[in-house]
Parts: C-alpha cells; sequence; structure tokens
C-alpha cells in the first residue's frame, strides 16, 4: 500500500461515510481507479473504526445521555422528558437496526458480488443522487421519532447495504419523508450508524485474523483510520448544517457528476 493512496482513500471513507454520497460506492469506484487491492479487508476494518470515532466524538453527550437513560427512567423512576426521550431513542435504534442486520447476515456473500460490478453500482449512485434531489419536495414537518417510523428508516439503511446506496441519504431521507423533524432524522442517522458500523467491521474481523501483516502495514492502515476520523467528524458537522437548511439536493447534483464522470472513464478506460 502506498501513503498517498491510503491517506486519499481513508478521507474518502470519512467523508463519504456520512455525506448521502455513498461510501461503499465511492471506494468501490476509488480502488478500481487507483487499482487498489492489496490488503483490502484490513483497510477497511480500519477505515470503518475511523469513521465509528468520528460518530462517537461528535454525539458524546447525546450517546451518554442514552447509556445512562435507561437505567435512570427504569431503575430510579425519573420521569424527565430529556430521559424519557434518551430511553425511548435506545429501543428505537435497536428497532432500526434489525432490517440491516437481517439482511446482511442472511446474504452476506450475494452482497459482496456486487461490489466488482461497476455498472451496477453508477446506477446506484444516480438512484441515491436522484433521491437526494428529490428531498428538496419534500413537506417540512416537526414530528418525532417512532418504533414504526424507526423500522422503516431501518428498511432504508438495509437497502443502502448495496453499493452506491448512500446509508446516511437514504436514512436522513425516510426520516424527513416520514415527517420527522430534519435535525431530529439527521440526529437519528448518525446514531443508526454506530451498530451499522460496527457490524460490518465486525463481520470482517475473522478475514482480518487470516492475513499476515507487517508492522509497517499496520502504520499506514493507522494512518488511513485517522484520515477517515478527521474527515469522517468534519462531513458530521457539515451534514448536520445543511440538512437544517434543507439543501441536499447539493449531494444530488454531486452524484450525478460522479455517475457522468464514471461512465466516462468506464467506456472509454
Amino acid at each position: 500500500m502506498e501513503l498517498i493512496k491510503v491517506i486519499f482513500l481513508g478521507i474518502i471513507q470519512g467523508l463519504t461515510e456520512f455525506l448521502p454520497i455513498s461510501s461503499s460506492g465511492h471506494l468501490v469506484l476509488a480502488a478500481e481507479l487507483l487499482h487498489y487491492q492489496e490488503e483490502g479487508v484490513a483497510f477497511e476494518v480500519f477505515v470503518h473504526l475511523g469513521t465509528l470515532f468520528s460518530v462517537l466524538v461528535v454525539f458524546r453527550k447525546r450517546i451518554y445521555r442514552m447509556i445512562i437513560a435507561p437505567f435512570r427512567v427504569l431503575i430510579f423512576k425519573d420521569r424527565r422528558t430529556d430521559y424519557v426521550e434518551s430511553a425511548q431513542w435506545v429501543l428505537f435504534i435497536i428497532i432500526g437496526t434489525i432490517p440491516a442486520a437481517v439482511i446482511g447476515l442472511i446474504f452476506k456473500q450475494e452482497i459482496e458480488l456486487f461490489f466488482s460490478n461497476i455498472i451496477l453500482v453508477i446506477f446506484m449512485l444516480f438512484l441515491t443522487g436522484s433521491i437526494m434531489i428529490a428531498s428538496r419536495f419534500i413537506t417540512n414537518r416537526n414530528e418525532d421519532v417512532t418504533s414504526s417510523k424507526s423500522f422503516l428508516i431501518g428498511v432504508a439503511q438495509a437497502c443502502a447495504i448495496l453499493p452506491g446506496i448512500s446509508r446516511s441519504g437514504s436514512t436522513i431521507v425516510m426520516g424527513i419523508l416520514l415527517g420527522i423533524n430534519r435535525s431530529k432524522a439527521a440526529e437519528f442517522s448518525f446514531l443508526l450508524s454506530i451498530p451499522a458500523i460496527l457490524g460490518a467491521t465486525v463481520l470482517k474481523i475473522n478475514d482480518l485474523f487470516h492475513q499476515d501483516i507487517t508492522s509497517s502495514q499496520v502504520i499506514l492502515l493507522l494512518v488511513g483510520m485517522i484520515s477517515a476520523f478527521i474527515s469522517g467528524y468534519l462531513a458530521i458537522l457539515w451534514l448536520l448544517d445543511v440538512v437544517k437548511k434543507g439543501r441536499l439536493e447539493w449531494f444530488g447534483i454531486y452524484c450525478y457528476t460522479v455517475v457522468f464522470l464514471s461512465l466516462i472513464w468506464y467506456v472509454f478506460s
């Protein structure tokens, strides 16, 4: 692995994991363009850890409340609104995680085959762009997250297992479509990414143990992880601001641009 490639792909992972432009789609296209094949599993594990740390840092206060809220509500009978809502969100995150977990475990091998189909990735990126542009026409409402809504958001996340479909984009737009407040929809999407990223990493851990990784490669992998962490942290803060302003269509235009350039590269390469 070369240092520049590791930094570049780490930045791509961090940005695209949370920006609604599909991390898996970009990594497939970037790996094809850069002829990046070595230590693929190891790199994937490390950059996923980097992005996981970024969401944990940004939402550390919210996550802390969600950890203690069930104990405060169930054991100490604390009925303050903040604790009750946080305890409910723990349940909603669990419900929202179920669809992707079931699909990912049952169809793991079949899904991995999609990552070698460049045309499929390009088409899914086009679909992601269309979803982002369509979000502009959704009427804003100010409703809360519920168990049924969290499940439907989880279904949207399950669809994002396909490379090229943005996990953050599909879940945020689904939340907004269901009437959830834009800021809450974005926050719920990011928190829902924690078990998703952790699950994707765990599924690769076993493969990682079967690889011989040198000390120099470990250093490069750590560089990739740090790159993913920094870019992921900045991406989350930026997207939160964009969602509040209702400007997700910007990312749709970007996805269309990537699709156009990718098709040109595919045809003439």
